[in-house]
């Protein structure tokens, strides 16, 4: 792997930016110089340095509050303080306190110089070939996680459509579900990784119903107190499936199916959390699925016209559902409208 080092020297004498440029090509490398530290400060903020030798004596500003100033701007780029003050210690501690890397005194000695420039580009050629390495390896880790995600994914797409055997009507409620949360989280503020990640673990959270007997699940008309509170195991039963999955996206769809039915308040199932102590997910999702309930035709009822499912959600905030999670539905109401016309019972 060839390097193309970018070199400037800053001297306000010019027969001094001729002898560095003289000896650095010697050893194969070119120079841009700059008589004017104002100049070179202009530079070095549009163009990455890989080394700078600057003077200390300059009118306008001297080489340590060059220094300062570059290191403001390239806090890693090495720089060599060239000064005929030989013996005044101050200025040499004022010039590795300000970031410079190494020291050299007027009048040069060739050999020292080219040795010591030798010596920097080297360490900042080995700098920048783990650099690059570590962007590649950074690129083919992000690749690898796409695919491994994307099967993630996949497998939630599976798992939420189990449910489609059971219940003619939950193919299109688990993708109206999925739209509907995603569309709250990010209202709520939520990463873009959560976003997505709720988009496919909404789905699961009936995964638990295909261990209902179907006399219950697709009964016509109102379930009885018995059967009810077997219809409500299947929280219980969607938690115990998926919480011990190693991914973390399933192990997240666990606890959106064990607590999508607890409410805000408290008065939900299994547990009866409330508030915060039920997960957000499953806070999110609890709304969406009730609104898509609200709107679809189920065995037991007809479904709500949207305006009255609307007023319905509102009427719950902070009792059945957490009041963020409402004012971020709300919010979105043209979107969910979207959806809701788009993939309605088709």
């Amino acid at each position: 792997m060839d390097f193309f080092f970018n070199i400037i020297a800053v001297d306000d004498n010019k027969v001094n930016l001729m002898l560095i440029e003289h000896l650095a090509g010697a050893i194969g490398h070119r120079v841009k110089s700059f008589s004017n530290p104002v100049d070179a400060l202009e530079y070095v903020q549009t163009n990455e340095i890989d080394v700078a030798l600057v003077d200390y004596m300059m009118p306008k500003m001297n080489g340590i509050e060059l220094t300062k100033m570059i290191k403001a701007i390239q806090p890693d780029v090495p720089i060599i303080m060239i000064t005929a003050v030989n013996d005044d210690n101050t200025v040499k501690i004022g010039a590795f306190e300000s970031g410079a890397t190494e020291f050299l005194t007027k009048p040069i000695d060739t050999t020292e110089f080219k040795a010591r420039l030798n010596n920097i580009l080297t360490i900042r050629k080995y700098r920048k070939m783990l650099s690059e390495r570590a962007l590649h390896l950074q690129s083919e880790v992000e690749k690898a996680t796409e695919v491994i995600r994307a099967r993630e994914f996949e497998a939630l797409a599976l798992l939420g459509r189990v449910a489609e055997y059971r219940d003619e009507e939950t193919g299109e409620h688990i993708l109206r579900v999925g739209n509907y949360a995603r569309i709250i989280a990010e209202g709520m503020g939520c990463t873009p990784e959560f976003c997505e990640q709720i988009f496919h673990t909404a789905p699961l959270h009936d995964i638990g119903k295909i261990a209902v007997s179907d006399t219950i699940l697709n009964k016509q008309g109102k379930l009885t107190p018995e059967e009810f509170q077997i219809m409500k195991k299947h929280t219980v039963f969607g938690c115990d499936i998926l919480k011990n999955a190693d991914s973390p996206y399933i192990r997240g769809g666990a606890a959106i199916a064990g607590c999508h039915h607890e409410k805000y308040d408290g008065s939900g199932y299994p547990e009866g959390l409330k508030e915060e102590d039920i997960p957000l997910d499953a806070r999110i999702v609890a709304l969406a699925d009730v609104f898509d309930a609200l709107t679809s035709k189920r065995p037991y009822k007809e479904a709500w016209p949207f305006e009255q499912a609307v007023e319905y959600i509102l009427g719950e905030r902070g009792k059945h559902f957490d009041p963020k999670a409402v004012d971020a539905f709300m919010e979105g109401i043209d979107r969910v409208v979207e959806v809701y016309n788009n993939h309605k019972h088709v």
